[in-house]
């Protein structure tokens, strides 16, 4: 072999096998790490992958008793049967809306409430105002409507507060007008405490001489949460954002179900409560995975724009 030969073989490139290689001697070294991960990645291929199978029965006339094989194909019928209902466009803007509002109002609140107990000297008070605020969220579902039920009835103590201001009793949970503003806030209520604990986490990581030298440099109180505190939790608040909007469509139709009444139907009629009383209590499961499948997309593409959206404008995003 002369000179030139081995100059060619000493420059030649790796193989392309050897990233492998080296990710299974990695594995094989930590195999006791990796084994760990079988367990969320079977319970994610079961129970979120395996289910997509069943989504062809959006575009055919699904009969059980067929199977999803046996039955017939219709291609988008289900889909243009809903956009052509009269209730399409009422199922979209309540649910909208809801989602939109939420956002709006009810994501700052965890933020603002971090950083008030993230300011309280005393350890004391500021664990009290912990307790105190995460103590709803592990409230049933059910016992939270029945104690709005209760509060907000003709004969109960909000009714009977406003008849002592000589006003004119309304039944809030019989009215449409009153449902979101209702169901908003008594979200607030319930998971405030709970959504707040990342960000508490988040602060207690910022440097404490960051607040030292914002002091010397003689910043007030607001000044130092504005330009310290706000910008340490900001990459947590942007991917927080990034999640609840990529579950903008989803609101969960378990509370919304027991705070519907005929009454109020015009407001508290989502998509998802249409999905269970149409699908499961009807049983038209072909036109309501057509429904989900619709609703999902959606959160899909908010998914992917608001991701990219926050890549471009900062350093921070799911991927």
């Amino acid at each position: 072999m002369n000179k030139a030969e081995i100059h060619t073989t000493a420059a030649a490139p790796p193989s392309r096998r050897e990233p492998g290689r080296r990710l299974i001697r990695q594995i094989a070294r930590r195999y006791d790490l990796y084994l760990m991960l079988l367990i969320p990645i079977t319970w994610y291929l079961v129970f979120h992958y395996g289910p997509l199978y069943g989504l062809q029965i959006a575009f055919k006339n699904f009969n059980p008793g067929k199977g999803i094989l046996g039955s017939s194909w219709v291609g988008f019928e289900h889909f243009q049967r809903f956009f052509d209902s009269y209730y399409f466009w009422r199922l979209l803007w309540n649910t909208l809306s809801i989602n939109l509002f939420s956002l709006l109002i009810a994501f700052p609140v965890p933020i603002l409430l971090a950083l008030l107990i993230n300011e309280i000297g005393s350890k004391r008070y500021s664990k009290l105002l912990q307790n105190v605020t995460y103590i709803p969220h592990f409230i049933s579902v059910v016992v939270i409507v029945g104690i709005l039920t209760v509060l907000l009835s003709p004969s109960g103590p909000v009714n009977m507060l406003i008849q002592a201001l000589g006003r004119t009793p309304t039944r809030f949970m019989e009215s449409a007008a009153w449902f979101k503003t209702i169901f908003i806030s008594s979200n607030i209520w319930q998971n405030m405490g709970w959504q707040s604990i990342i960000y508490i986490a988040a602060l207690s990581g910022i440097n404490p001489q960051l607040y030292e030298a914002a002091k010397m440099d003689g910043a007030s109180r607001i000044r130092r949460i504005w330009h310290v505190s706000l910008p340490g939790i900001v990459p947590v608040i942007v991917i927080l954002l990034i999640l609840d909007i990529g579950q903008f469509m989803n609101i969960g139709f378990e509370k919304i179900l027991l705070m519907q009444n005929n009454l109020n139907l015009e407001s508290s009629d989502v998509i998802s409560t249409f999905v269970y009383t149409t699908g499961i209590l009807k049983g038209e499961y072909s036109y309501t995975a057509a429904i989900g499948l619709f609703n999902s997309l959606i959160n899909l593409t908010l998914l992917l724009l608001v991701n990219r959206f926050a890549r471009k404008t900062s350093d921070t995003s799911l991927w």
